[in-house]
């Protein structure tokens, strides 16, 4: 397919695996690491990942690798890990060709840091672009329709990464703003959570309503502290992915929410399951960023309350809906 014939992927859950279907479309040859040797032998020896995307049949072209070294001749490489444990994954990489890293984690990582300034503080030099968007793992699979962002400060390299990954259901719109691309990504998992929180708690679609727009109102507020365009919050990236993990029910985040309003604790609910809510790990370091740079997210603090136990869901309520009235 002309220009990055191979993608590898990194991370083999069920977002890297959804990715790999589609690097693979067309027969392109699509080495996936995963960390579990049991996602390897499945992927290889039956064609599905059956613990992380049960159900999808993946292109003969899909294959299975357990060393990160054997990404070495990838022409591109999708990084599909959590936030929180790319720096170490990347860094096991910097012995290789540097080539151009198309980052799909949407979280913050210690310190405030985006997964771009991640991936620059561990490999130096290596070009990076950031995909995002409103998708679920197992519909992009199934090759139903989604639209994602990538943002990528090359326009040349952001708009032949496009050309590399669109497919009939499946469409890039390349944008130069890394830094709105990693916010609404980041963000929309803890607002996300909060919607949770509304649906467990049966507090209705109207207070439901209210939190997706004042939460993108935080969102905009920490995107633009940082230098990010609104418009780009306000696209896929942003708004869109927004909409979906706040509304649809298969989204991880949503559900560790509604297991919040139920009442559970967030630690037994984290406990049970091998799938990860970003979310969970973004909110307390999210809220401490925003603080920092004194952009005011009551409702991103109040979920890293909820996760951390220091609050409850009543005072939440009572908190959010006793502040001060003011102009919107």
């Amino acid at each position: 397919r002309g220009d990055f014939a191979t993608i590898g992927v990194v991370g083999g859950g069920a977002w890297g695996t959804a990715l790999a279907q589609v690097a693979a479309a067309g027969g392109a040859d699509t080495p996936i690491w995963a960390r579990e040797a049991e996602v390897v032998a499945a992927i290889n020896d039956t064609s599905e990942n059956a613990m992380f995307l049960p159900g999808i049949t993946l292109s003969p072209s899909v294959r299975a690798v357990a060393s990160l070294d054997a990404l070495a001749r990838a022409d591109a490489l999708l990084i599909v890990t959590p936030a929180q444990a790319m720096a170490g994954i990347l860094a096991a990489l910097a012995g290789q060709v540097p080539r151009p890293l198309i980052l799909c984690a949407k979280g913050i990582a210690a310190g405030g840091r985006s997964v771009a300034e991640v991936a620059a503080t561990a490999l130096p030099g290596w070009p990076v672009a950031v995909l995002s968007g409103p998708t679920f793992a197992h519909e992009v699979a199934r090759g139903l329709p989604a639209a994602v962002t990538l943002a990528c400060a090359d326009e040349t390299l952001g708009r032949a990464l496009c050309v590399r990954l669109a497919r009939p259901a499946f469409r890039p719109y390349w944008s130069p703003d890394v830094t709105g691309a990693c916010v609404g990504g980041a963000v929309k998992n803890v607002l996300a959570i909060a919607c949770g929180v509304v649906a467990g708690r049966r507090l209705g679609d109207n207070a439901r309503a209210a939190v997706i727009t004042r939460g993108f109102a935080e969102m905009l507020r920490y995107g633009l502290a940082l230098g990010a365009e609104a418009a780009t919050l306000g696209g896929l990236s942003g708004l869109g992915d927004l909409v979906l993990t706040c509304t649809g029910t298969a989204s991880r985040n949503f559900s560790l929410g509604v297991a919040l309003g139920e009442g559970r604790r967030a630690a037994d609910v984290l406990n049970e399951t091998r799938t990860i809510a970003e979310g969970a790990a973004t909110a307390p370091v999210l809220a401490t960023a925003a603080a920092a740079c004194g952009v005011d997210m009551p409702i991103v603090a109040a979920v890293a309350g909820l996760l951390d136990g220091s609050t409850t869901v009543e005072a939440t309520i009572e908190d959010l809906l006793s502040r001060p009235l003011r102009a919107e």
